[in-house]
């Protein structure tokens, strides 16, 4: 019988605290982009694992590192002098019972087709070079995947919590907003490489955002301010429905121009800064819901690239966020939900070393129902994680998982 422990926590609500910092990093930002490719990667191998000997082997892709190049922008043109360096690392089985896979080429492949789908100015073959650092699996995490029961690769513990607050929402929606096709299509001149980080102080919401511009489709100086003022007054428009949940909301993009220098201008050649100022390397970006709140509980744990069979950085970072949506969502009385869970290496990934529910109930509410009916859910989930970890090795999974958190 698994042990799950339940407590009630007593401390102000995250949306009723005085501060809120909440930050998420758009896909072209340089740790995006190498979370994203080394997550690609992963799925494009547990494909060819899948088609050659039946079943996901062991591998890990987390250590993939991006090193920036160097580029040339210019108002109304620009040049890469050095394209970009993608470095593949860390460990995976390439060979099973005289069967062999080309693991470079499918690692690479994975990463020019996400590159080429996500990043519109972006051609891999003239702008990125690939690296392949990868090595041969350890034999006794190899062994883990012919045991009768699925045993944790590492030991490792993960935190999810729910609901999202007002800002946190804010944040995921409006970075979506701005690397959507229906954005692009108003302001084609401005990149993938897109930041938001808002600041809330009691109910007033700052907003800082980076946003990169392509420098050919900047002619000169004042079409750059110009743009960058026009975008304000369209996030403004898009922020407008959320008037009612903040007293203000100030908005600053691009905090680092200069209206009187020629160089002060946040321009790229094609849209990503990883183009010529900055690297980037896997577990640096967002969370795996999608965002890095400050205020919550982080787990360190690198979700991207990992396995999803056995690999519980990956596994339960997911899972936490997931038992932590469904036990608030189906148990009335509940005003926020924190799931840990820490594994042991070796220990079935479904019997958790930890694992912790830490509620907080409405005014009123019975603790004794709620730590009841919470209890049973995330029972219920853990039954259920193999469907779960089935789903971690699918695209679709991804494309829809951030949306099922707001």
């Amino acid at each position: 019988m698994r042990q799950i422990i339940v407590e009630q926590l007593q401390h102000t609500l995250v949306e009723d605290q005085l501060v809120e910092l909440v930050e998420r990093k758009g896909k072209g930002h340089p740790d995006s982009i190498c979370d994203a490719i080394a997550n690609n990667a992963s799925l494009a191998l547990c494909d060819a694992y899948k088609n050659h000997f039946g079943r996901i082997l062991h591998h890990n892709l987390d250590k993939l590192l991006l090193v920036a190049g160097r580029s040339s922008p210019q108002l109304g043109g620009g040049s890469i002098a050095e394209p970009m360096r993608i470095v593949f690392g860390d460990r995976c089985t390439a060979s099973l019972a005289g069967k062999h896979i080309d693991v470079e080429s499918i690692v690479f492949g994975a990463a020019r087709d996400w590159l080429r789908e996500n990043l519109r100015f972006v051609a891999p073959e003239a702008h990125v070079i690939f690296q392949n650092e990868i090595k041969m699996a350890s034999g006794q995490l190899v062994s883990l995947f012919e045991r009768p029961y699925v045993g944790a690769n590492d030991t490792s513990a993960a935190t999810g919590f729910a609901p999202f607050t007002s800002t946190e929402r804010a944040v995921l929606s409006l970075e979506k907003y701005l690397n959507s096709a229906a954005f692009k299509e108003l302001f084609p001149e401005t990149g993938e490489d897109v930041k938001v980080m808002a600041f809330r102080h009691q109910r007033k919401l700052h907003l800082t955002i980076a946003i990169a511009f392509i420098s050919r489709f900047v002619p000169d100086r004042e079409t750059y301010f110009k743009r960058k003022s026009e975008i304000a007054e369209n996030v403004r428009a898009h922020l407008r429905p959320l008037q009612s949940e903040f007293e203000a909301i100030q908005i600053d993009i691009n905090t680092l121009d200069d209206p009187h220098s020629y160089d002060a201008m946040y321009l790229t050649v094609l849209g990503t800064s990883a183009e010529g100022s900055d690297s980037g390397e896997v577990g640096r970006g967002n969370r795996a819901n999608g965002i890095i709140s400050l205020s919550r509980p982080q787990s360190i744990e690198a979700h991207a690239g990992k396995n999803p069979v056995n690999h519980v950085g990956k596994i339960y970072s997911y899972f936490a966020a997931h038992v932590a949506r469904q036990v608030y969502s189906q148990v009335p009385g509940l005003r926020e939900v924190y799931v840990e869970l820490c594994s042991q290496i070796g220990r079935p990934i479904d019997d958790p070393l930890a694992s912790s529910l830490k509620l907080v109930p409405a005014k009123g509410a019975s603790f004794e129902q709620i730590s009841h009916d919470a209890q049973s859910i995330f029972e219920q989930e853990l039954c259920q994680l193999p469907q779960f970890t089935s789903q971690l090795a699918t695209r679709a999974f991804y494309a829809t998982w951030e949306d099922t958190l707001l």
